[in-house]
């Protein structure tokens, strides 16, 4: 009996070194890990899709494999409506490899043009970005860390203004594309009097790159006094969404 005693309290001790050292040789390595950027990230755009691209490299320079890696993100509005979500799965990092690893954030433009995120079209505004990272180090030890960030977001179609339609021929229309895309296609103008019925259209095309202002005087139509109109409705149809009618008062002085 003493010796299963004494023979049992040296399998224990040894249990106990093994999973000592594990733990030490486990700790010392993930100090080994080191994440280094292959590139700069960019932005790009696939069909109607925002892609924000973050690529870099993963050196495992520890005693055990990095299994089951996961990056995720979402990307949330103000009001916290979740407007993206990502993921990124590297199945295994061996030990002592460098992998190239790219996470990218996509984001619908098409979406932009819903009742809820609609806003975004034209105002600027911080997206919130939470970011949740989850590995397995040598096959045992799970771990997972989150971080909250934000990005800037520019509106594609901010400052949106109908200029003076006291004339008969034109109404100034203008815009600023703060956006990370170019924005272009047909915007559509209704001229609507106090009584509620259209009493003038007007139709171009327009093209705004990122960062630049849109200002054109639109051809229209007009039928009565310009004194008479209250509202000017518009329009846009453009290759990521159709949005309108954007009601914009008239103010007579």
């Amino acid at each position: 009996m003493k010796q299963a005693a004494r023979a049992l309290g040296w399998a224990t001790s040894i249990l106990w070194i093994i999973l000592l050292f594990f733990t030490i040789t486990v700790v010392y390595s993930a100090f080994q890990i080191r994440p280094s950027f292959k590139t700069e990230p960019s932005v790009s755009i696939l069909d109607d899709t925002l892609i924000v691209s973050l690529p870099f490299i993963l050196y495992n320079g520890g005693f055990y494999d990095i299994s089951k890696f996961n990056i995720t993100t979402m990307i949330r509005e103000d009001a916290g409506l979740t407007i993206a979500r990502s993921s990124t799965l590297v199945p295994t990092i061996p030990k002592g490899a460098d992998t190239s690893i790219t996470h990218n954030m996509s984001l619908g433009i098409g979406q932009l043009a819903t009742d809820d995120l609609s806003y975004l079209l034209f105002n600027d505004s911080e997206l919130h970005v939470a970011a949740v990272l989850r590995l397995t180090y040598a096959n045992a030890f799970p771990f997972e860390i989150g971080l909250n960030s934000s990005m800037p977001w520019g509106a594609p179609l901010s400052n949106l203004t109908i200029g003076d339609i006291s004339g008969s021929s034109f109404a100034p229309l203008s815009f600023e594309n703060h956006s990370y895309f170019e924005m272009s296609g047909t915007v559509r103008l209704e001229i609507v009097n106090n009584g509620g019925h259209v009493v003038g259209e007007g139709t171009t095309a327009f093209y705004a790159p990122p960062e630049s202002r849109f200002e054109k005087d639109i051809a229209v139509t007009l039928s009565g006094s310009p004194r008479n109109v209250a509202e000017v409705r518009v329009h846009f149809q453009t290759a990521f969404f159709n949005y309108g009618p954007v009601v914009i008062p008239v103010a007579w002085e």
